[in-house]
């Protein structure tokens, strides 16, 4: 027969352990996107630079790339991070790109090495 208060006991640590668990994965750390400035640069030329803040752990989990798209949704350029910022946070990367003058707002998006794009997008305004 099964003792009620061992089993309340394995029941409870092992909802504690998988709720851990779970919130580890629910919390996963997305990139976050703090800062975002765009420069003219002339002749449609602009330099986008992006600040970013994520928990890096190293190679097998790092902030890597992120996306600059128009008002569709259209890829206008990427940044790609070639390493990872472990003791670099937040930390801004910059990227020049050309933008058709019909372009009004960008949208940034960043991803990680592990989970892809971040759920957290920012729209900024193309510059007068």
């Amino acid at each position: 027969m099964c003792n009620p208060t061992l089993l309340r006991r394995a029941i409870k640590t092992i909802t504690i352990v998988f709720s851990t668990w779970l919130c580890g994965i629910g919390l996963a750390n997305d990139v976050k996107i703090v800062d975002v400035a765009i420069q003219p640069a002339g002749n449609n030329q602009y330099r986008v630079s992006v600040t970013l803040l994520h928990e890096d752990t190293g190679w097998e989990h790092y902030a890597n790339r992120w996306d600059v798209l128009n008002e569709q949704g259209e890829l206008l350029g990427s940044r790609t991070l070639a390493h990872p910022h472990v003791n670099e946070q937040p930390f801004t990367r910059s990227l020049t790109l050309q933008i058709p003058s019909n372009v009004k707002t960008l949208t940034i998006v960043a991803g990680d090495s592990v989970h892809g794009d971040s759920a957290e997008t920012v729209t900024i305004a193309m510059p007068e």
